[in-house]
Parts: C-alpha cells; structure tokens; sequence
C-alpha cells in the first residue's frame, strides 16, 4: 500500500495543473500590466462611490499579476541565478522584475496604511511610477524572446476557468485585506474606495499643498488680480479678488491623486453667479456661426501657468470658485486668489490659480496635453 503524498506535495502538484502554459503566462502577465496601468491611470479621474467596480478590478489584476509573475519565476529562475546562462537580456529581465516587484510593494504598503514621502512623492505616487515604468519595459522583455501565443495556449476551458478563479482570488485578497486593516484599526481602515488617505482638520495647514507635474507660480498679487469670464456670455467682465468673495459657502471632499483626501468648508462664488454677473451665456456671442453649432456645452477654468481643465455647462453652474478655506483665506500653495471647486471629480481637474473661465461649445482635448506639460520650462 502506497504512502500518501504530504499536503505540501499535493497543493504544489494542484498548483502545477493550475499553472498556464508558459506562452499563455507570458502574454497574460503583459496583458494584466497593460490593464493595470490603463485602469490604474483612468482611475485618476473617477471620483464618485459609482465608481468603485473599476477600483476592484485593478486590484484583483495586481493579485493576478503576483500569480503570474511566481510562475514566470518559478520556470527562468535557473536562467537569472547561474551566472552562466546570463544573456544581453538579462540585464532588461532583471530591470523588469524589480520594476515589478518595486509596484507590489508600493501598493501592497499602501492599502495597509504606510504613508511615508520620498522626496517630493507619496508611496501611492512611487506606486504609480513603478507601473508606468513597468509597462514599455514589460513590451521590451517581451521583444527579446517574442513567441506568438498557441490557439491551444488559451482556447481550452480550463484556461477560462484559471483567469476566472485568479480574478476572483484577486477581489477575495483584496475584502479580506480589508478586513484585516479593520481588525488591526491600521491607518489604511479609512481609506476611501480611491485608495486616499484622510487628511483631517479645517484650513489651510489641514492638508497638504501638492501641483500637478510641475506648476509652481509665484504669488499672486492680490490687487492687480483679475478674473477674465468671457467666451460664449452676453457681456465679458473682469472681476477682483474682493469681488469673488462673495460669501458662498459648500462643503465639498477634495479627493487627490497622490494618495490623500480631506473634507473641508470652501467659499468664494458659485460658477453659476459668475457667469450671471457677465450676462448670462449665450449661444453663438460674437461668433459668426448657426446657434445650432455654437451651443454651450463646456466651461473652461484656466490657470495662470496655463493648466486648464473644463466641465460640462450644467455641472459647471454649481461649481464653486473659491477664495476661501475652512473660513481662511486660501494660501498662495492652495490656489489664491481662487481656486475651483468641482465634488465628485479628483484633485488635479480642482483648478488652482484660475485668471481666466471661459463658456465654450467644444470639449478641450488639449487639456490633457496640458495636464502633462504645464509648468515645465
């Protein structure tokens, strides 16, 4: 009568007929990074509770990544540990997979509470690095020992199965992670669904002063401020400091994507008064085209380095141009004179410095050429 193999033996030898082929490994582990970064870097602009499926997805495909990368490793291990089988790419494999690693671990200490900066960055923000980085050097690896996948790699439906269950353990890892954090009281229990950390207290100094890539205005005089509110309204106006206070207040969540969010009480002047106080819009102002084509649809919030982002007409009406914060005036790092609120969107479309709002018909999608190079000289 034959011995039983250990539990050790048999979950490693049920892990070995879990295991893909090793082609359906490799371009898996380029398509979860792939979707990591993608659904990584649309996450920066979701904001709402609503969102949160997306929020889940990319960490069950971080869970699914670790699965991949261990059987990746366990099959070329031999290849980056004996000197003697090195190649010209290895020196790329190994970049890689610290690059890998380096994005693991990063968000892994995240969710569990550890916030530190390394220079001018949160942990979340090196998380964010590691995966961007992560992504042309995955695409290069794969160049090096290019296979193109099998029909047999991934048409069996044992192969549909193992990408269900690994997503699966993917969402499962990341409920009981947060059970744990519960059960520990750590700092990462109060994170929000985004993934920020809460920034506590009223005013100025209740959280951090953060741009987006590289704006850094010098102050902004207060009495030679002007607000221009032009574009699609009846009668163009400028508009003071002392004007924009006008004393309305809204309590708004200011939710940033470098890793914190904090609540606070914001004045200034809701949007909708401001366009009232130029006349109110008006469909094709000053421009010789049809009403039809010239309808407005978008308010564009400009800043003084040129970053500039826009929200649909109907949000924009009951959006906030703040002056104030907590019942202090804002500091120059916060955006003064004003800055604009907009809840539910993510810190980097909340405007700083706004010198220009202008209604316009058309969706800006040189925005987001801007969001990468403003203030880069």
């Amino acid at each position: 009568m034959g011995t039983r193999p250990a539990l050790g033996d048999r979950l490693r030898a049920a892990l070995d007929r879990f295991e893909p082929p090793p082609r359906a490994v490799d371009w898996s582990l380029f398509a979860f990074v792939v979707a990591e970064a993608a659904t990584g870097l649309v996450s920066f602009t979701v904001g709402v509770p609503e969102g949160w499926p997306l929020f889940w997805l990319h960490r069950a495909l971080g869970v699914g990544i670790v699965a991949l990368l261990a059987w990746k490793l366990a099959r070329v291990r031999r290849r980056l540990t004996d000197p003697g089988r090195w190649r010209r790419s290895t020196a790329l494999s190994v970049l890689t997979l610290l690059a890998a690693l380096g994005a693991l671990a990063t968000g892994i200490a995240w969710v569990f509470g550890l916030d530190v900066r390394i220079s001018y960055w949160t942990l979340l923000s090196v998380h964010v690095g590691f995966g961007l980085a992560l992504v042309p050097l995955v695409a290069a690896h794969a160049t090096t020992r290019f296979r193109l996948p099998h029909r047999v790699d991934f048409e069996r439906r044992r192969t549909a199965l193992r990408y269900t269950v690994l997503l699966a353990a993917g969402g499962a890892a990341y409920r009981l992670q947060q059970g744990v954090n519960d059960a520990l009281d750590t700092a990462g229990a109060d994170r929000r669904f985004t993934g920020s950390q809460p920034r506590g207290g009223e005013g100025n100094a209740a959280f951090p002063i953060t741009s987006w890539v590289a704006d850094d205005p010098d102050p902004i005089d207060r009495d030679d401020y002007r607000l221009r509110v032009g574009g699609l309204v009846r009668d163009p106006v400028e508009l003071t400091a002392d004007e924009l206070a006008a004393g309305h207040e809204t309590e708004a969540l200011l939710d940033c994507t470098s890793g914190w969010y904090t609540v606070q009480e914001w004045g200034g002047i809701r949007v909708g008064d401001l366009l009232d106080a130029a006349g109110g819009v008006e469909s094709g102002a000053g421009i010789d085209a049809s009403p039809t084509d010239r309808d407005p649809a978008y308010v564009r919030f400009t800043s003084v380095t040129g970053y500039r982002w826009s929200l649909p007409i109907d949000e924009a009406q009951d959006a906030l141009l703040a002056t104030h914060v907590g019942g202090e005036r804002l500091s120059h790092g916060h955006g003064a004179p004003a800055r604009l609120v907009a809840p539910d969107r993510r810190g980097f479309q909340w405007v700083k410095w706004v010198t220009r709002v202008e209604v316009r018909s058309e969706y800006d999608l040189g925005q987001w050429v801007v969001t990468l190079v403003s203030g880069v000289e």
